[in-house]
Parts: structure tokens; sequence; C-alpha cells
């Protein structure tokens, strides 16, 4: 990767032109105000009258250099076009306009509070953190306007996602049997826990996700991972992006009530459930359930 080697014009088929060899990425920053039940604000960048566009609201954003992700050059930008520490934030998803020959893509997060921010250079004329109910009175950036119904709507859902450790465990170690290869249930439980994690930085393709989600469609999804335990797992400590959760079980592989009110205590809209499809019902609508195996396919965790 060069610095700077996706600056450049692209032309869509439609004969107007967008930043970015690579296309391009921004950061769409989302902060709640905890107490008024108020749909929270977020930051956005009034634009430059020099610069593509200018005299419009949208988010701090720009091209992508070549082998950079949408994340990475969402926050690369973001530190260009800001000023102000923008400190650890929660990405929820990235939305992607896809025009064949260019992309964008929104990387949705959020932020603990609002914080103090200003432009951090030319390109910015403002930076303000504006209420959500507030946005489209704005002139906004047109492809910004255009998508801003769904940003609005993923902003207010997460991506949950309960993995149920005794059963995906279980179906490992039958496919480690059939290899011949020994088996420590520990071991196993520390490396799920890890990969979970990976998971939770890289994100899920939002087409593997069951239809029955009742979330907005986005390019990628950023869960936050429970992961049910049982003692077999032994002293198995959380992690970031990975919450590790002991169920009352015993041990031992059986069913138990401890771990199936630890199923069934995931009530919220949003919420997918990695187990045998016995173990949790009652939640049509906000819930669905998938067998172990699919965390060792359509791109979630291998």
């Amino acid at each position: 990767m060069s610095a700077g080697d996706g600056d450049g014009w692209v032309r869509l088929p439609d004969g107007s032109r967008r930043w970015g060899r690579y296309g391009a990425s921004g950061l769409l920053l989302h902060a709640e105000d905890t107490g008024n039940g108020s749909g929270g604000h977020v930051l956005l960048q009034l634009r430059a009258m020099w610069g593509h566009m200018g005299g419009t609201w949208g988010m701090p954003g720009g091209a992508l250099d070549s082998g950079e992700s949408s994340v990475q050059a969402a926050l690369r930008e973001f530190g260009e076009e800001v000023a102000g520490d923008l400190g650890e934030v929660a990405l929820n998803g990235v939305h992607r306009q896809d025009h064949e020959v260019w992309r964008y893509d929104t990387v949705l997060a959020h932020a603990a509070h609002r914080a103090d921010f200003a432009p951090g250079n030319a390109e910015s004329t403002a930076i303000r953190w504006v209420a959500i109910d507030e946005v489209e009175r704005l002139r906004l950036l047109g492809p910004f306007r255009d998508i801003w119904p769904q940003l609005r709507a993923a902003l207010a859902q997460r991506l949950e996602l309960v993995v149920d450790g005794p059963a995906v465990l279980r179906h490992r170690k039958g496919e480690e049997a059939e290899t011949g290869s020994g088996y420590d249930g520990g071991e196993a439980a520390r490396r799920l826990r890890d990969e979970l994690a990976d998971l939770a930085t890289a994100g899920i393709d939002g087409a593997v996700l069951p239809a029955a989600l009742p979330l907005t469609p986005l390019h990628r999804w950023f869960p936050r991972v429970r992961l049910v335990v049982d003692a077999a797992a032994g002293s198995l400590p959380s992690v970031p992006g990975v919450a590790v959760v002991l169920s009352a079980g015993r041990g031992d592989g059986a069913d138990d009530g401890g771990r199936r009110r630890s199923l069934n205590g995931a009530h919220a809209a949003g919420t997918l459930v990695v187990t045998a499809p016995s173990e949790v019902g009652g939640h049509r609508g906000a819930v669905a359930v998938v067998p172990p195996e699919w965390l060792g396919g359509g791109g979630a965790v291998r």
C-alpha cells in the first residue's frame, strides 16, 4: 500500500465523477443521549465550498488507498479531516453503495459521549454534532441524503451473537475424533473464544446472516459476542470483543437447565444464537438460531 495512491477521479456509468481510484470510505460517528430517549447525535462535516459538492453536509471521509480496508480508510480520513481525540469507538457495521466501477463504504460507529471536535484541515468549514431528528433539515450531500434513512435505522440496531460453547465444541470434537487427533476441552474452548474475538474485529458478511434477523441490510455487521460455556471449559476469561459467561452446567456435555436459561436469555432484537436449533425457542422474529457448523461457513469463523 502506498499512501495517497487512491487519489484520483473515477467516472460512473451515469457520467458523474467520484473521488477515489479504489473507492472511498467515511466514518459516521454516533453518540446516544442517555436518559432522554432521543436517537442521539451524529458527527457531520460541512464541506468547504471549493471542494467537490461543497457547501453540503455529510460525514468525514475520502479515498481508499490500495490494500486498505474500509475501516482503516475511514479512521485515517477522520484523523486527517477532524481535529480532536476520537478515542475508543465501537464499530457497528458497514453500509456499501456499489456503483459497479466505484463504491462508497459508510462505517457506522458508536462513541461513548459527544467529544469536542473541530475542522482538521481546509476541506471542512464546520464539524458539528447534529441531533438525529435534525439531520434531514440540513443541506445534505446528495449520496448521503439518499442512504440516510438506512443509516439512521442501522444506528439504532446491534447484532448480538450468542454462542452455545458446549454445542459448538461437541460438534468440533466429533470432527477431530474422525481425524484421530487428541482433544483438550479447555484448549478447544480457548481457541473458540479467540476465533470469536477475531470475528468481532473482522465483522460478519451481511449476506450470510439469516433473513429472520430484524436488521437493516448492511454489507458487514460487527457483532457483540457472548460465549456461553460450562465447567468443562475451565476458568476461561473474557477478552476484548467476547464476554464469556459460565452457565450452571454440569460440565459433562449434557443439556442442562442452566445453559438453556443462558441461551433463552437472549431477548434483544437482532440476536443470532449459534447452537442446536432445539435448544432455543419462543423468540420468533427477534432471535434467529443457526447450527454449530454455521461458524465454519459463509465467511464467519474457522
